[in-house]
């Protein structure tokens, strides 16, 4: 059996991984401490893309494993559910700011705002009024593609120019990173990938600080398991007047 593309793209996303692990480090224990300082004060952890972006907001909210304190922006025009006009409206000027102000998100919250590319109108905007209220901002982002883009804001800024903190997450330019003999295009993306690992390695960091700390943190338990229904149905309760979907 011919493993060469299988083989080849394992070993990019090893590289990547352990790309993140050697250089964002810091950067994602940093990001465990502002949340851990968010959930302290009785805050939110509100966290947003666009397009394939919007995944790793569901991949962190409302599951087993995750914190209950996790509100995922899910917006249904930037979705992909709703076929390829996500790509015009998240580049739309002024759609974020309608969007920023649909939410109740207030100063003593943490945003994790993911863009892969970093300069479409919608994710830079969010980050623009996230400042403006004062919200502690984290972007995940790909450091060496979103300088490779001119941004389509006029504020001539893009999201890592704008983020109180940024975490790269090592992908290349166009997100693909994967050559197959024959075909002139790149296949393979790994920006969910990575992202999905950032977030999960930054709330399992945010447990382990409150745990050493002497609190409980609002995990939620599968479903599946014994005794799940009571602890989730406590969690559900505390926090759905304030997080969506719950």
């Amino acid at each position: 059996m011919v493993n060469g593309a299988i083989t080849d793209f394992f070993d990019i996303v090893k590289d990547v991984i352990a790309r993140i692990e050697k250089e964002e480090l810091e950067e994602i224990m940093t990001a465990a401490e502002e949340i851990f300082s968010t959930f302290s004060d009785d805050g939110l952890v509100h966290v947003f893309g666009t397009g394939h972006s919007h995944i790793l907001a569901e991949e962190v909210f409302g599951r087993a494993g995750g914190f209950a304190p996790v509100n995922a922006l899910l917006d249904e025009g930037l979705m992909l559910h709703n076929g390829t006009k996500y790509s015009k409206l998240e580049k739309m000027e002024g759609y974020g700011e309608v969007l920023w102000n649909s939410y109740d998100i207030s100063e003593k919250d943490t945003i994790i705002i993911i863009s892969n590319s970093g300069v479409n109108a919608v994710p830079v905007e969010m980050a623009l009024e996230s400042v403006k209220e004062g919200t502690y901002t984290i972007a995940i982002t790909s450091t060496d593609y979103t300088k490779f883009l001119e941004t389509s804001h006029p504020s001539g800024k893009k999201l890592y120019q704008i983020a109180d903190l940024v975490i790269d997450n090592k992908g290349v330019p166009g997100d693909a990173a994967l050559n197959v003999d024959g075909l002139p295009q790149k296949v393979g993306p790994t920006s969910t990938i990575s992202g999905a690992l950032i977030l999960n390695s930054i709330f399992a960091r945010t447990a382990e600080i409150m745990v050493q700390k002497g609190e409980q943190p609002p995990v939620f338990k599968s479903s599946n398991l014994d005794g799940a229904d009571s602890r989730n149905e406590k969690l559900f309760e505390k926090y759905k007047s304030r997080v969506d979907y719950f």
